[in-house]
């Protein structure tokens, strides 16, 4: 059957468009041409006003890098050193632009090895790479093994902040408070949160943190034993 001119005329257009697109396949895989480097680079954080300054180093990468040769992996490891950053994910984009999505930990308490401090997050997790020599003040202070979930433990412990030197995890199932007064209050397995609460009623009927005490044992909870 006989071809029009306009059939021949598109079959040399889709030959000629199908060698450009993959002429440019082929050089962008091997980084050859401006579609083949990097563009731009987008760092998010899920904390407003964050200073971005250490992202931003972390995540530098040489001008004109070879778009499909950055090592991920790496850059990922770059970032997550970074103090504070909890999780990290990135994205080549076709434009050839990073996307690069990072979350912060929140840091609610202060953990200390005995010698230094360090911010401390709902996950029983302290950052080891931002250690101060000074006790932050207003702080719940942890120390020793932690459990991977401490936010009920310090939304209760809280109340009584002002009384509180420290707090350790025992045995890997209760808790302990150790307070400015040199009394150790052991809590117990289950419902410490009522425990804690308990002991600050009583404490303000009968000033028992004041008192010459040396342990409160509310590990049973049908009765409290003072020592």
């Amino acid at each position: 059957m006989k071809r029009s001119i306009w059939f021949w005329l598109s079959f040399i257009v889709a030959i000629i468009l199908a060698i450009y697109f993959i002429s440019r396949t082929i050089m962008v895989g091997m980084g050859i041409g401006p579609m083949a480097r990097l563009h731009k680079t987008y760092i998010t954080a899920d904390v407003g006003n964050k200073d971005m300054t250490a992202l931003s180093a972390a995540a530098a990468l040489p001008k004109n890098t070879s778009f499909y040769s950055i090592d991920l992996d790496n850059l990922n490891a770059n970032i997550l050193n970074v103090p504070g950053v909890k999780d990290c994910a990135i994205r080549r984009m076709p434009n050839g632009n990073l996307i690069i999505n990072v979350a912060y930990r929140k840091f609610i308490a202060t953990y200390t090895d005995g010698e230094y401090f360090y911010p401390l997050s709902a996950d029983g997790k302290y950052d080891d790479k931002s250690p101060i020599t000074d006790r932050p003040e207003s702080t719940l202070l942890f120390r020793g093994q932690l459990p991977n979930d401490i936010s009920d433990i310090t939304n209760a412990a809280n109340d009584m902040i002002s009384n509180i030197d420290y707090i350790e995890w025992i045995e890997n199932r209760r808790w302990n408070i150790q307070t400015t007064g040199g009394i150790t209050i052991k809590l117990p397995e289950n419902d410490f949160v009522s425990a804690i609460a308990s002991l600050i009623t009583i404490d303000k009927a009968h000033n028992l943190l004041g008192r010459d005490i040396r342990v409160i044992d509310m590990r049973d909870p049908a009765r409290i034993l003072v020592k």
